[in-house]
């Protein structure tokens, strides 16, 4: 039960950290240039298109539209209203939630119909939300997240209505429903807010919705298999990321800022959200990314949008290390007992390096380290790169702390008694794995 209460104040905090994030504004971020200019800054000869397009919160969308070849620009706004003002304020109030007559959220799409046509445009449109759910995309419900395509001209209409009769087949092939997407001549399109725009890149720290059915147009690319085997995951500790099957950037940044860096001992697995059959879920599995922490199969851990390598390796420090006095040392800045039962196991090793518990990330040499008779690891150096150091100032004392790069865990101090003048990284053993060379 103490676990669990430590799981649940770290998802807390986390949860905090992420609603401070998702409900800041930046006000910095200049206003994206409108059709005009665009057409004004590029040779006569590109001739670009436009097409107004609904497929639930905008943010997602924009972002999406923004990442494929031939769009020129994607800007989020309101259309398809009337009798309601068209502003977020507006169009997001109680009386106006089932409103037939409000806004949609939408997103204009400028592109480039040399490089890529409004026909492949509209199936990454159909491919990357619910076209069958009226009204809504997962747990975002009201008139405002509607299924639209709001065309130009008679000839985005045949192609719109072709390409969604063309969709409607595979859905029911899939077992989904009919297609709600109303097709219909755009009357005004209106920008919305500039906080607004380029939403995802503002707040970096949230998650992507993605409510996508994962059924693909036969020449789109493959999709990955929806029947997977998941018998690793069913057995001990395992830890599972569910990812979008389009392009995601917080999904992009946890790679980058955690898993790419990652080298620990449970094992990390990539997972759509429709690939988690014999998985025992509990937590909604529209965001990505979302980093679920299973055991033997079951989830007691889950955490939806980005985790910052703080987050995550405090949620893994719970996960791996429970309550011991490893945790204690690795986020309390405790200290293990002098000649503890891991020093002893550690003092005498063959040779190898001493790796992050958690991170798996090289950090101590064995030909650097000495007895110091002190009772605790001792090094001459750390491999490069692999520790930061900062003041330590407790109890009195003024003092180096060493911690991990990777994770950022206590390891120890720094003190400049090491033999022949060199430095002793006095090093806590409760906080490392071995690794023979």
């Amino acid at each position: 039960m103490k676990l669990l209460n430590l799981f649940l104040v770290a998802a807390a905090a986390a949860l905090l950290i992420f609603i401070t994030s998702y409900t800041s504004h930046a006000k910095t971020e200049p206003a994206k240039p409108d059709l005009t200019q665009l057409k004004s800054q590029l040779p006569a000869s590109i001739k670009l298109q436009t097409v107004v397009l609904g497929a639930g919160c905008f943010w997602g969308v924009e972002k999406r539209f923004e990442a494929l070849k031939g769009v020129v620009n994607a800007v989020a706004g309101y259309a398809d209203g009337s009798g309601v003002a068209p502003n977020y304020k507006a169009i997001t109030a109680a009386k106006n939630r089932y409103n037939p007559d409000n806004f949609a959220e939408v997103v204009q799409v400028t592109f480039d119909p040399a490089k890529i046509s409004l026909g492949r445009l509209l199936q990454h449109y159909f491919e990357q939300h619910d076209p069958t759910q009226l009204n809504r995309q997962g747990n975002d419900i009201g008139t405002q997240y509607r299924s639209t395509i709001l065309v130009n001209n008679d000839q985005q209409l045949t192609v719109a209505k072709q390409t969604s009769a063309e969709y409607q087949p595979l859905l029911t092939a899939a077992g989904l429903g009919q297609i709600t997407t109303v097709i219909k001549p755009l009357t005004q399109f209106y920008a919305a807010e500039d906080y607004h725009q380029d939403y995802l890149a503002k707040n970096p720290n949230g998650y992507c919705p993605d409510h996508a059915t994962g059924v693909r147009f036969a020449n789109s690319s493959p999709h990955p298999a929806i029947n997977i085997d998941n018998t690793d995951l069913q057995l001990g500790k395992q830890i599972v990321v569910i990812e979008s099957d389009s392009y995601c950037p917080y999904c992009e940044k946890f790679t980058k800022n955690v898993l790419n860096s990652y080298q620990g001992d449970i094992t990390v697995h990539s997972r759509l959200a429709s690939q988690l059959q014999g998985l025992n879920i509990s937590s909604p599995t529209w965001a990505t990314p979302t980093i679920l922490f299973l055991v033997d199969g079951k989830e007691v851990f889950g955490h939806q949008g980005y985790m910052s390598p703080e987050q995550f390796y405090l949620a893994l420090g719970h996960f791996k290390l429970g309550e011991s006095e490893a945790f204690n040392v690795a986020f309390d800045e405790g200290t293990d007992g002098q000649f503890c039962q891991q020093y002893e196991i550690f003092k005498n090793t063959p040779d190898g390096v001493f790796v992050d518990k958690l991170s798996g990330a090289a950090l101590f040499d064995t030909r650097d380290r000495f007895d110091s008779g002190t009772g605790w690891l001792s090094f001459t150096n750390s491999i490069a790169g692999a520790v930061t150091q900062r003041p330590d100032n407790r109890y009195g004392m003024q003092r180096t702390e060493l911690r991990s790069k990777t994770s950022g865990i206590h390891l120890g101090h720094l003190f400049n008694d090491g033999p022949n003048g060199q430095a002793r990284y006095c090093i806590n053993a409760t906080v490392l794995d071995f690794i023979p060379r």
